[in-house]
């Protein structure tokens, strides 16, 4: 799990089913050393199996959208896994749907736990933002200031749709769509 913190993976990543799916797509049994590391394809299931067979960890069935989704999909945001290199043209919810480790990330993680990796390392996050940093950058997208009313400005997903929301029904209050000129109804 070391190594997916010092790649910038965020708390929710740095976990056992996490490292377990970066092993497997790098082929790294107990057996082998980080340079002997290799870029599998690998689908959800596969990756499963593997687990279960040289890591002596079972996942039930209904595990594998938990790995796609909260492994697998971060991986590939993260640019260290490549989603279906082999055919792009493969449909999102299809059963053959592989994934790779990134050539550039294989040959990082090669390095780990050698004298080479922290300067390895160094370099390849020069080149691209974190996960985490992404994850940052998201966030801070969705609080752009919103005038809602002159000179009141909110920020922030929650405070602008409360604040919005407010102003949205004093605008439309019941009373804005009667008819005031009595007069008029003649």
């Amino acid at each position: 799990m070391q190594v997916l913190s010092e790649l910038g993976f965020p708390r929710a990543q740095q976990n056992e089913r996490s490292a377990l799916c970066l092993l497997c797509l790098l082929g790294l049994t107990r057996d082998k050393t980080w340079a002997q590391a290799s870029n599998p394809l690998m689908g959800i299931t596969p990756i499963m199996d593997w687990a279960r067979r040289y890591y002596q960890k079972k996942y039930a069935p209904n595990t594998r959208e938990t790995i796609r989704r909260q492994t697998m999909h971060q991986f590939v945001d993260a640019g260290i896994a490549v989603y279906n290199p082999d055919d792009s043209a493969r449909p999102v919810n299809s059963p053959y749907a592989v994934y790779q480790i990134d050539r550039s990330a294989l040959n990082l993680l090669r390095t780990f736990g050698s004298p080479e990796w922290e300067a390895n390392l160094k370099s390849y996050l020069a080149d691209r933002p974190t996960l985490s940093e992404k994850n940052s950058q998201r966030r801070a997208f969705k609080k752009i200031p919103v005038e809602i009313a002159p000179g009141q400005y909110a920020s922030g997903e929650a405070a602008v749709s409360r604040r919005l929301h407010r102003a949205v029904g004093a605008w439309s209050h019941p009373n804005r769509y009667r008819y005031r000129d009595r007069d008029r109804l003649g």
